[in-house]
């Protein structure tokens, strides 16, 4: 050890009296401070102009911390992306110094073993390399006192990844300096080398043995979970790896160039510690045996604890995800087998960390017989067969035809058509099976309410079933008509509808079918025809044991809906609200939500809205548009608590009774014909009463198209009403965990110095000492 320490400490002094090692800390120091800088300056100018127009302005929001360090103009971003220009400069001449300078021949007579030789130059590499750390350590501290409560946990483990990275291109350059006496030639193949590994990971990823050891020789991607904030052992463990092979093979070219060997003997080395580090890569890989540990201050790369505890209660019995992709249909590129591992490292790697042993497995197919997309397919290939054109597209992935199977035999396996043969995937577990979906957004993948919603109905082995009534036109969640109810309950190309948050849906027509026992609620949206007396009898029998119901109501259709609000004691009055506005019609009506509304369920809109106003943050609260609604009439002594959920506030709204005509001149209220004129009015209230062990919930709302297949977009509530009404046991939902580090602790004018001070005053002291140093150096 002592004389590995002595090489250290030679080669480090030769770097120190050398102006390369200068010159890359200056330039590495000149990077770091203007991308630090770059993004602090505009965010102290931003946060000074909101504090002086806006003197109620907390704080951004969102973190900081990445912002600054992380976002693509970042600190960590640019210096990982640029480390490759740094390190063969370094690198190149370790070993072809010594070659050119003679000295080999003394390093080789001396009692000096290779592998000393070898890990005291890198040792002092090494060493170097925590300098280059230390420099990128500066701005840390730096924001350690510009941003207030700093997430520290996540820039620490991106210099984590950060020295292991430089660190893995310094053994590489090691090795490519043994190579070749031509300082040049050895700095050229180092980025050459880091180009390959950089790239590997990309290459014959159609093909499984392939895909798998180049993902793992590949480099690329390695350090993105530490920039993150999440250490894994086999991140840390693939760079101690690729460190060992590459000082492997530089003390094997060493050791070749002093005995003369069979070749077949020396590529038996090299062979021997690939397969080394190959298998030693896969045994730390395996999901079982990975460790984790979330740095961040949020635990943003860690599963909800409501996610945990769902997986925890799975138990050991596997999971078994298979990965349905159509050659013929939707979304396929994500599914095909050269995108397998990425798949497997957005979407799962985050629940195999607490259950790891979620088995995968692929079907591909191909399928398409002109019911979804009205045969455009086979006008694009005319005169061709389904199997035909299925060649012809999977030479146009550059994928195998003969991987795909044919529409009969996966017909056997699942119902294609149920999935409108997009990209999807079954999830079985104790034989029962689920899908998640893909969706058409930026995000693809389903997200963590849907995975945590699809885990819990299998390990539950049941799911709420929320019942439309039918029979009297009500609106349709089959249809897909602007006024229909599709999309929130039964679309499937919908992230948020409740048959992909872990709802049953369907319909009941009372007037031949009983009400189940299990019904998570009843919903009776707009009814345009009169209830049956059989209906309404059923109904009350469902009210009077407790069930959950909602009713949606419209204007001037009070006569159809009333008798069943007249079972709750609650009536639609007569007449439609009237709201006169700037820009539009005066059926068009604004709807704000209590506070109680707010606190229906986790919803984002809502918690982020409720948080504010608790605070005292704001006197906002939330706005429902309304395009036709009417005011709901309720007393407060009867059997039911009642609490108003939405009313008007606006001074211009009033109840008309007559007729409203929208396409003219704005109404004027007119209170001889039976205009009402109030200071609010209630357009939405929740009923509750204990009955059976167990409270019960219903909701009314004077309005049904503020949830229709158009407007649901706009709908802030999105499932709240749903959640409510199996007492928020569904959706999931993954509450964001606020970040703390949404402030900075200086002023433009204060990041305005430290830019001079960072740019241009620390790297001119750096160079002056370095200067110093060589001009000393030579005239000794």
């Amino acid at each position: 050890m002592k004389i590995i320490f002595k090489i250290a400490k030679n080669e480090l002094l030769n770097l120190f009296y050398s102006p390369v090692a200068w010159f890359l800390a200056v330039v590495f120091l000149i990077q770091c401070a203007y991308f630090y800088t770059s993004s602090l300056y505009p965010l102290t100018v931003f946060q000074d102009q909101l504090l002086l127009n806006n003197p109620k302005w907390k704080d951004f929001g969102g973190s900081l911390t990445s912002t600054i360090y992380l976002n693509p103009d970042g600190l960590f971003k640019n210096v990982y992306q640029n480390l490759y220009l740094f390190v063969p400069l370094l690198t190149m001449g370790l070993l072809g110094r010594e070659v050119n300078n003679g000295t080999i021949k003394l390093l080789y007579s001396s009692p000096v073993k290779l592998r000393e030789i070898v890990l005291g130059k890198y040792l002092a590499v090494m060493i170097y390399n925590l300098v280059l750390v230390g420099v990128v350590g500066i701005f840390i501290v730096s924001g350690v006192f510009n941003i207030k409560s700093i997430d520290i946990g996540l820039l620490l483990s991106a210099e984590l990844g950060f020295y292991l990275l430089i660190c893995a291109f310094s053994a590489i350059g090691l090795f490519m300096s043994g190579l070749t006496t031509y300082q040049i030639i050895s700095g050229i193949g180092s980025f050459v080398l880091f180009f390959v590994l950089s790239r590997i990971g990309t290459l014959w990823q159609k093909y499984d043995f392939v895909r798998d050891l180049t993902y793992f020789l590949s480099i690329s991607g390695r350090t993105e979970k530490m920039i993150g904030g999440l250490i894994t052992t086999k991140d840390v463990i693939y760079f101690l790896i690729v460190i060992f092979m590459f000082l492997s093979f530089t003390l094997f070219k060493l050791k070749g160039e002093r005995e003369s060997r069979p070749w077949s003997v020396k590529a038996s080395r090299y062979v021997g510690v690939l397969l080394v580090s190959v298998l030693l890569g896969y045994i730390t890989s395996r999901p079982s045996l990975v460790g984790y540990w979330d740095t961040t201050d949020c635990k943003v790369n860690t599963v909800h604890a409501r996610t945990q505890e769902i997986l925890k209660k799975m138990g050991k019995e596997p999971i078994e995800v298979t990965l349905y992709a159509n050659l013929l249909g939707l979304r396929l590129g994500p599914g095909l087998p050269e995108s397998r591992n990425p798949y497997l490292s957005t979407l799962w790697d985050r629940y195999l960390r607490f259950k790891p042993d979620i088995k995968f497995k692929y079907v591909y197919y191909y399928d398409n017989d002109g019911r979804l997309d009205a045969n455009s397919i086979y006008k694009t290939y005319p005169h061709k067969t389904e199997k035909e054109i299925a060649g012809i597209v999977a030479k146009m992935y550059q994928v195998d035809a003969s991987k795909f199977i044919g529409p009969k035999e996966i017909r056997k396996q699942i119902d294609p058509y149920a999935e409108n043969l997009s990209l999807f995937m079954g999830v079985k577990y104790k034989g029962k099976t689920i899908h998640l979906r893909t969706f058409n957004d930026s995000e693809f993948w389903p997200d963590q309410s849907q995975v945590a919603g699809a885990f819990k109905r299998l390990e539950e082995g049941s799911a709420p079933k929320i019942y439309f009534l039918t029979g009297n036109l009500e609106r349709n969640i089959y249809k897909t008509g602007e006024r229909e109810y599709s999309m929130q309950s039964l679309e499937k190309l919908n992230r948020t509808s409740l048959i992909n948050m872990g709802f049953d849906v369907d319909t009941i027509s009372l007037d031949w079918q009983n009400m189940p026992a299990d019904a998570a609620a009843l919903v009776i949206a707009d009814p345009k025809t009169d209830l049956s007396t059989v209906c309404l009898a059923k109904i009350q029998q469902y009210i009077d044991r407790g069930g959950n119901l909602m009713v949606f109501g419209e204007p001037n259709k009070q006569t159809v809906i009333n008798p069943v609000l007249k079972l709750l004691g609650v009536q639609l009055r007569q007449g439609i609200l009237v709201q006169v506005s700037k820009n539009e019609t005066p059926d068009k009506v604004i709807s704000y939500g209590t506070d109680p509304s707010l606190q229906l369920a986790e919803e984002r809109n809502l918690l982020g809205l409720l948080k504010k106003r608790q605070e005292k943050d704001t006197d906002d609260t939330l706005q429902i548009s309304m395009p036709g609604t009417g005011a709901i009439e309720y007393v407060t002594n009867g059997a039911f608590a009642i609490t108003p959920l939405m009313k008007t506030k606006d001074k211009n709204t009033w109840l008309k009774t007559g007729v409203l005509i929208v396409d003219s001149v704005p109404p004027v209220f007119n209170p001889a014909q039976g205009d009402i004129r109030d200071s609010s009015f209630t357009t939405a209230i929740q009923l509750t009463r204990q009955i059976n062990q167990k409270q019960q919930r219903i909701i009314v709302c004077a309005d049904a198209d503020f949830k229709n297949n158009l407007r649901l977009g706009s709908d802030l509530f999105a499932n709240a009403f749903y959640s409510w009404m199996n007492d928020n046991k569904y959706p999931v939902y993954i509450p964001d965990t606020p970040a703390r580090d949404v402030k900075l602790n200086i002023t433009s004018a204060g990041a305005d110095v430290l830019k001079v001070v960072y740019v241009w005053v620390l790297p001119g002291v750096v160079l002056l000492i370095g200067v110093l140093l060589l001009i000393r150096r030579k005239r000794k």
